[in-house]
């Protein structure tokens, strides 16, 4: 059991005593909480984080944008940090990050187009052997 919830955002808009930060226009808040099972136990984690913004908008509006970011965070940067040891990574030299990026990008893209969701799974899937690959693809 894996689920993470997170409350509405609380945004504050009051904010003309804070003059030392020009621009600064919202506060939010948001306080996440995530039900993991770790063992054999499920555990419960609350976490809060704060946002700041230069602009007015709702708290459903800054709930979706906050959403979004977090999707993109776990699904394109997470598997790249993760999966694939992006940051690990020493080729740094000439044109290999690119050529090396590219070719993550392309094993990335056929995982998807397979079907797969979970990245991890389709490295583990495709390290059987060509073989395996084959019958796969």
């Amino acid at each position: 059991m894996d689920a993470s919830k997170s409350a509405p955002a609380r945004i504050c808009t009051q904010l003309e005593h804070i003059l030392s930060w020009p621009g600064l226009k919202t506060l939010i808040r948001v306080e996440s909480v995530r039900q993991f099972k770790k063992g054999k136990q499920h555990q419960l984690e609350t976490e809060t984080r704060y946002y700041v913004a230069s602009f007015i908008e709702s708290a459903e509006s800054f709930a979706q944008r906050i959403r979004g970011y977090w999707g993109v965070e776990n699904k394109v940067h997470y598997v790249r940090d993760v999966t694939l040891e992006v940051d690990a990574s020493r080729k740094r030299k000439h044109q290999l990050p690119q050529i090396f990026a590219v070719a993550r990008n392309f094993a990335l893209n056929i995982y998807r187009s397979n079907g797969f969701s979970n990245m991890a799974q389709a490295q583990r899937y495709c390290q059987f052997g060509l073989d395996t690959q084959r019958a796969h693809f």
